[in-house]
């Protein structure tokens, strides 16, 4: 009964919250001139062919994998009270990175995608260490640390897509990019599943690195919840001093929990780059994603399946902008869709929790009126 209702106190809220952001939202198409009910049509409009469907499930799926990275590699920090801001840049860097050794090596399939993999996380754990040496060295506020280094990261890519990982084959005019990875450095798409389960195959690759996201997902949910670091991230989160009076070393936590953070944001450009791109250029790379998966990650409540959950609504309403903006409804209203979704979430739950807060105070009270009641003889 009592998983029961606190899986209600999670839940509730955040239906609660969607409720209203939809209503929010209804309002600002009215206000624009536009009917609701033909945007909510155009909403739920994956196309009138077989293979229009078949398409836009794909771009759902494609858009959901890294969406559900970056949500997974902000709630790490979350967790911990960490605002890791940073995940965009871990992400860019550790992208043209993973592009830079998948092409500079060719090796047996597995083998080449493992070390790609590899080289992605690694690149993403050692750029989000400079924040976290940087606070727990000098009080640096990662919050301030990583934006800075967000913009870093953009000079940064740009110099190693021009200088070390240029392809040197490119032609005149040509958009600089990184040389092609080999065959064996592809992931292998999903495209054949749907004509398995009775689909048009999508004309569009269907990233299969969405796989990888859910053993990961599954991977950190096991870890958080039932491995003793799970419970030192949450301990030192809730009170680092009594944390560290039971023997939790908070700058240790710092560390390992930005250096995982980062590690998982390193993940996120992956499914692009080994599922179709095949080398990083300035129009293969989809920006965004880190900021995104702040939004992921609070409307999903930094739980792995919660993450997992809002990032299907999020790549949701990012595949419906060419069907609004078929009606007449400007692309922006799926922006601002979801910031209503991240704001009504938030207004919620601090009402939510005062209101709790309120209870167990009104309670306390009760009880010591009780108790006060009782040692007064009659």
């Amino acid at each position: 009964m009592t998983r029961v209702v606190g899986w209600l106190r999670r839940v509730v809220p955040t239906l609660v919250a969607l409720g209203v952001a939809l209503v929010v939202t209804a309002l600002f198409i009215l206000i624009i001139g536009e009917n609701p009910l033909r945007a909510v049509g155009a909403l739920f409009d994956f196309g009138d062919t077989s293979v229009a469907q078949a398409n836009s499930i794909g771009v759902w799926i494609n858009r959901a994998a890294p969406l559900f990275l970056a949500g997974l590699a902000v709630s790490i920090g979350f967790r911990m009270g960490l605002f890791n801001i940073g995940v965009e840049g871990q992400y860019r860097v550790a992208t043209v990175v993973a592009a830079g050794v998948g092409a500079a090596i060719v090796l047996p399939a597995p083998l080449h995608v493992f070390v790609i993999v590899i080289a992605a996380m690694a690149a993403g754990a050692a750029y989000a260490a400079i924040p976290a040496v940087l606070k727990v060295t000098r009080g640096v506020s990662e919050v301030i640390s990583t934006i800075m280094l967000n913009a870093i990261a953009i000079g940064l890519v740009a110099w190693l897509v021009r200088v070390p990982f240029v392809d040197p084959e490119l032609g005149p005019g040509e958009i600089v990019a990184t040389r092609r990875i080999e065959e064996s450095g592809h992931f292998p798409g999903l495209n054949e599943l749907f004509g398995v389960i009775g689909l048009e195959e999508p004309r569009r690759p269907v990233h299969g690195f969405v796989i990888v996201a859910i053993v990961v997902g599954i991977i950190m949910a096991i870890v958080l919840s039932r491995a003793r670091f799970g419970f030192e991230l949450r301990a030192s989160g809730l009170n680092a001093l009594a944390a560290t009076a039971n023997g939790i070393s908070s700058k240790a936590m710092i560390l390992k929990a930005m250096l995982l953070s980062g590690a998982l944001a390193g993940l996120v450009g992956l499914p692009d780059l080994l599922g179709s791109a095949h080398r990083f250029h300035a129009d293969s790379f989809v920006a965004g994603y880190g900021f995104t998966g702040i939004a992921v990650a609070l409307l999903g409540r930094n739980r792995p399946v919660g993450i997992a959950f809002a990032a299907l609504l999020f790549a949701f309403l990012d595949r419906a902008g060419p069907s609004l903006q078929s009606e007449g409804i400007p692309p922006a209203a799926v922006t601002i869709m979801q910031g209503i979704v991240v704001l009504s979430v938030l207004i919620v739950d601090e009402v939510a929790r005062r209101g709790l807060l309120r209870r167990e105070e009104r309670r306390a009270r009760n009880q010591d009126r009780d108790a006060v009641t009782e040692e007064v003889p009659s």
